[in-house]
């Protein structure tokens, strides 16, 4: 079995979609900041590529679990980026579509049916341009990088915070 993780970020995606590769380019982006700023000891950094086994396995036993990952919307705002939050034990399928075959939706759905949800699950879903065969990010998505990576910093330090208040 593997150890218990207090805190997992997920990049989700694929570099070699474009726009697709926004949730690594998050996570890429918090390696590097770590490097000054290090994150919270239990605090794992994981990219995956949508399968929903190998998502769920990478949140399986977090406290908390951050995942970054890119959305299609009709009509669609490159860049925009939305949050959704949710507790285990009220959790709901998150109603926005993935850029993958199977989404997010699927892999909530299943981790709960299997009981591996992570206790509090925060998802940032980034409204992409370009899916196409490719590497960088389309400018609306890549202005967003940084403040994502400040955000999720952010929702590492409040829960942090909070457990530590007991």
């Amino acid at each position: 079995m593997p150890p218990r993780t207090r805190i997992a970020v997920i990049g989700v995606g694929n570099e070699f979609r474009r726009d697709d590769g926004v949730g690594p380019a998050v996570v890429a982006r918090l390696r590097e900041r770590a490097a000054a700023r290090p994150l919270p000891p239990g605090t794992v950094l994981a990219v995956c590529d949508g399968d929903p086994a190998r998502l769920i396995g990478s949140w399986e036993g977090a406290d908390l679990a951050v995942v970054v990952d890119a959305a299609h919307a009709h009509p669609g705002h490159p860049g925009r980026v939305h949050r959704l939050a949710f507790d285990a034990e009220v959790l709901e399928r998150p109603r926005t579509t993935s850029s993958h075959g199977l989404g997010l939706g699927e892999a909530v759905e299943l981790a709960r049916v299997l009981g591996r949800l992570p206790g509090r699950l925060v998802v940032y879903a980034v409204e992409g341009a370009e899916s196409t065969l490719g590497t960088g990010l389309s400018a609306g998505v890549a202005e967003v990088v940084e403040s994502l990576a400040a955000s999720v910093e952010g929702e590492i330090v409040r829960h942090r915070d909070a457990a530590a208040r007991g």
